[in-house]
């Protein structure tokens, strides 16, 4: 007899359908599926896998009449309504554990080109610069390393700066006592004090959205890399092109936007600006996204939803 029935509508890796189904359940894998062919259709499914495609949000949750449980193929949840899920009492089954690793090596690898002018440097030669003084980078040894939001994300990155004899502190607004090998636990008021590195790792919600702003920036003791991979919506890129400009940002690794996707991103008003400067690196929300991450996250979630059961 069967468990149920699953529409998977995003891209996620054989192994979820393939566990799911050695489980019992009836797997419709459709990761072309528009939302209205899925507002039409959802009714019949016990369960939803998604990524990012679109929000599963109030419309589509009250006619998802059958739902018991949604599987988000990666950390976040911001895209699903979890209020009403809760109320709904639909379970909601997410993977950092899947991407945590990718996470953690692209915020150290942004980091490191920034310190040593990797990009500014490459182009600059094939445009034919030869300018050593003018890429002088700095050491990671003897640093203060500040993490904001110590969850998987934060551990894993502060894990990966280990070799590197710095010293790494975060702060975690929802957690005390987890100091561990690889972070001590500080205030808030010793991370702006201490930090020389501010790497953000916190989950979007109404509290974090524009958290980092003008003001934020201002409370930081020294100049800072700064280093996002967790929401775009969380920073300001307004506030962080004006921190530059101030020399309270050396250089920013951004993996995430306000806006991401063209047209929409070109249409900004910082757009400009921020493409022409040299002290920031881009990356199209890729740092949890490798090809090791992709089935990582599928075979966490189906674990989970073995557990479930």
């Amino acid at each position: 007899m069967t468990k149920g029935r699953i529409l998977i509508v995003d891209d996620l890796h054989p192994a979820f359908k393939e566990s799911a189904i050695a489980m019992g359940y009836l797997v419709d894998d459709r990761p072309d599926i528009t939302r209205a062919e899925t507002i039409a259709i959802i009714g019949d499914y016990e369960g939803i896998a998604v990524r990012t495609k679109f929000l599963i949000d109030k419309e589509l949750i009250d006619v998802a009449v059958k739902l018991k449980f949604v599987a988000r193929a990666g950390a976040g949840l911001d895209n699903i309504n979890e209020a009403y899920a809760s109320q709904k009492q639909i379970q909601l089954l997410n993977a950092p554990e899947g991407n945590r690793d990718a996470v953690g090596e692209h915020a150290l690898g942004m980091l490191l080109a920034l310190m040593n002018n990797f990009q500014k440097g490459d182009r600059e030669i094939r445009d034919g610069i030869w300018d050593r003084e003018g890429n002088r980078g700095y050491e990671l040894k003897g640093k203060t390393v500040g993490i904001i939001g110590y969850g998987h994300m934060g551990r894993s990155f502060a894990k990966r700066l280990l070799g590197f004899d710095v010293n790494v502190i975060a702060y975690d607004k929802y957690k005390t006592g987890f100091s561990d090998n690889y972070a001590k636990e500080v205030s808030m008021e010793e991370i702006v004090k201490q930090s020389d590195v501010l790497s953000l790792h916190i989950p979007l919600t109404s509290e974090t959205r524009q958290m980092v702003n003008e003001e934020y920036f201002f409370h930081f003791r020294k100049p800072i890399f700064f280093i996002n991979t967790a929401r775009g919506e969380i920073a300001s890129v307004k506030a962080i092109l004006n921190a530059i400009k101030e020399k309270k940002i050396l250089g920013a690794g951004l993996d995430v936007l306000q806006t991401e996707k063209f047209p929409a991103l070109a249409d900004q008003e910082w757009y400009s600006e921020l493409v022409k400067s040299d002290k920031v690196l881009l990356t199209p929300h890729v740092g949890g996204w490798t090809f090791d991450s992709y089935r990582k996250i599928s075979e966490v979630l189906a674990e989970k939803l073995k557990n479930l059961l």
